[in-house]
């Protein structure tokens, strides 16, 4: 089989790849292909946080010590900020423990970044406890319960803006949903 004819157009973007990979492992980011690498790092060197070493506790730290969650969300693909796959009452604790920012992308390109205290979020926290003391339905853990972004940038505030005009993603899966975007629309809400 033959390679595809775009394979050297991939091969002269390489180089540049390894650089960002090359900055992203000097802020503690391995792969900027897994677990939003590359949007962690760019959400990283915006707020001036460093990321937080391991796994098991929150996301970033800044320059005093202080721990932050940190959610990054494609608009074009989801209404909502993924939170945790696991989510029990001991993550829960640990939210309410730190701020969070949220920032939000369009495709690859960043649009914003808000900031939240764990008071702001409280409604959900509170939701998502009932829903795991169910006495009719309890559960040992819920399944990555979203925050709407409509509610981040109703509630949040708004710590960054991009002042560059932004490109439309190319080929956008779904046109009319981009337009809606463009128009200040949020995609209608079909999961949660």
């Amino acid at each position: 089989m033959a390679a595809h004819p775009d394979k050297g157009r991939l091969e002269a973007l390489f180089p540049h790849i390894r650089e960002y990979q090359k900055l992203a492992t000097e802020h503690g980011i391995n792969d900027i292909f897994q677990d939003n690498g590359g949007k962690l790092l760019q959400l990283l060197l915006i707020t001036g946080l460093k990321i937080s070493p391991g796994r098991e506790g929150n996301d970033a730290v800044d320059e005093k010590g202080d721990e932050y969650e940190l959610k990054t969300v494609n608009i074009l693909l989801t209404p909502g900020f993924s939170t945790h796959h696991h989510l029990n009452h001991t993550i829960i604790e640990k939210y309410r423990q730190v701020d969070w920012y949220f920032a939000i992308y369009k495709g690859i390109e960043i649009e914003e970044i808000y900031r939240m205290s764990p008071a702001e979020l409280e409604p959900y926290f509170e939701a998502w406890e009932e829903k795991l003391d169910d006495p009719a339905k309890p559960m040992s853990h819920i399944n990555n319960p979203k925050i709407p972004v409509k509610f981040v940038r109703q509630k949040g505030t708004l710590f960054y803006r991009t002042t560059a005009q932004l490109p439309l993603p190319p080929a956008p899966v779904n046109p009319p949903l981009v337009a809606q975007i463009e128009l200040g629309g949020e995609r209608p809400r079909h999961e949660e």
